[in-house]
């Protein structure tokens, strides 16, 4: 443990200065937007570019600004609060409430893990071959081990350094042929398509986007940031808070537009090729994967496949993660990465629950895509009142103090909110529709 954490300092300090300052100010909304684009979101994206080849482009540019301004306030509560969102949410509800409201994400969470870690073996099946039941265990197991025996700025700076296997996917564009004038014209300029199968499409681009995980993940990592700081005596004057909200805008912004620049890449990949080639169909990463081989190449083949490995190595520590977070939080136990496995075993259980749960629900023949889709189903139903309690304890000085959300600020977290709305009621429209 402690030489993997000297490693990464020592590759923080070989950084150029400007490089290394950014890498110090960014940190937990670069994690949560790299962790949105785990496995099953891929697919989804993947999905989406083969079928709708670059008409689902705005979808990247919408949900942009939206993911910056919701996850913002998940970030802004964690600190000024010093506690994760499930406690928040205890401040101003009923508890009862809020364990209802935490329990649909975990299961979710766990449906997730099942499928991202499924998708890690069969991708590790493809560059190697062997058995992808038992690489999905290893990875499981990884996924377990490395948050317990990782401190909190260890696990972190390990994150960090996974988000790079997103870059991938920027790879596999960069080696395609793209008409860049067209494509930035279908991406600022939507040319909405009719029928019910592309608005599910555009509802469930939506809700792998934005879901609940990603507030509950973010804002413990800030409380534990801001109890960090307050042991060390640093979090003392309106200066400082001043300064670290500007540094959750900086992160929030960065990670979110990082999200959303692999989510383009991804889509536009598949668009660029399988669309064009006729393959439309394709519902999972290891589909995509194997689509993209006789089309863009061994060298593209690979890049995407190992990105899938880095990608779920990433999201499923995050999934778990964020689970045992919640379910810390409303339940009042102790629970954080910087306490051990002997301070905090309520915690550490859930998050070893929610990963060997994934692992188990792989072995009982469910299918993949059906858990894809009541995750993301149960995600988008849940993510409108938890956005919706987040905003209203943002707009609370007894919470917040005299930190409350700016006007513009509560402007673009409800318009978050009621575009999450709207995309559920479209899910159901279409649902009872067919």
């Amino acid at each position: 443990m402690r030489s993997a954490e000297a490693l990464g300092r020592h590759l923080v300090r070989g950084l150029p200065s400007r490089l290394r300052h950014l890498s110090q100010q960014i940190g937990p909304g670069l994690i949560t937007g790299a962790a949105d684009d785990d496995p099953s979101g891929l697919a989804t994206y993947s999905q989406a570019g083969a079928q709708y080849g670059a008409g689902l482009l705005w979808t990247t540019a919408l949900t942009t600004p939206l993911m910056i301004g919701i996850q913002m306030v998940s970030a802004r509560i964690g600190w000024l609060t010093g506690e994760g969102l499930a406690k928040a949410m205890c401040r101003v509800m009923p508890r009862w409430l809020a364990v209802v409201l935490v329990a649909a994400p975990v299961l979710a969470n766990t449906l997730n893990i099942a499928a991202d870690i499924a998708a890690m073996g069969e991708a590790l099946q493809l560059v190697v071959g062997g058995p992808a039941n038992g690489y999905s265990i290893v990875f499981a197991l990884l996924c377990i081990v490395l948050p317990i025996r990782f401190s909190y700025e260890g696990m972190v700076r390990l994150l960090k350094w996974l988000t790079l296997a997103l870059l991938a996917y920027v790879a596999v564009v960069l080696m395609l042929h793209v008409n860049w004038e067209r494509v930035l014209v279908q991406t600022l300029i939507p040319q909405l398509g009719h029928g019910s199968g592309y608005w599910l499409m555009v509802v469930a681009v939506l809700g792998t986007t934005i879901s609940p995980y990603l507030f509950f993940w973010q804002a413990a990592q800030e409380a534990e940031s801001r109890q960090r700081a307050e042991s060390a005596h640093l979090v003392q004057t309106p200066h400082v808070t001043r300064e670290h909200l500007y540094r959750i805008k900086l992160d929030s912004s960065f990670g979110m537009v990082f999200s959303n620049l692999i989510a383009f890449c991804v889509m536009l990949a598949c668009a660029l090729t399988l669309h064009q080639a006729g393959i439309t169909e394709i519902e999972t990463t290891r589909q995509a994967a194997e689509a993209l081989r006789p089309i863009a190449g061994e060298f593209a083949f690979m890049l995407f496949a190992l990105g899938v490995i880095g990608t779920g190595m990433l999201a499923v520590p995050v999934l778990a993660g964020s689970a045992a977070y919640a379910v810390a939080d409303v339940l009042e136990w102790r629970g954080g990465l910087d306490h051990g496995f002997s301070e905090a075993k309520g915690f550490y259980g859930v998050l070893i629950a929610a990963t060997a749960g994934g692992v188990l629900l792989d072995f009982t023949g469910i299918d993949p895509i059906k858990a894809l889709f009541w995750s993301a189903v149960v995600n988008g139903v849940i993510a409108v009142p938890i956005m919706a309690v987040m905003m209203w304890i943002g707009a609370r000085s007894d919470v917040l103090g005299r930190w409350t959300l700016t006007r513009p600020h509560r402007v673009l977290g409800w318009v978050a909110t009621a575009a999450m709305a709207t995309a559920v009621l479209g899910m159901l429209v279409t649902a009872l529709a067919g």
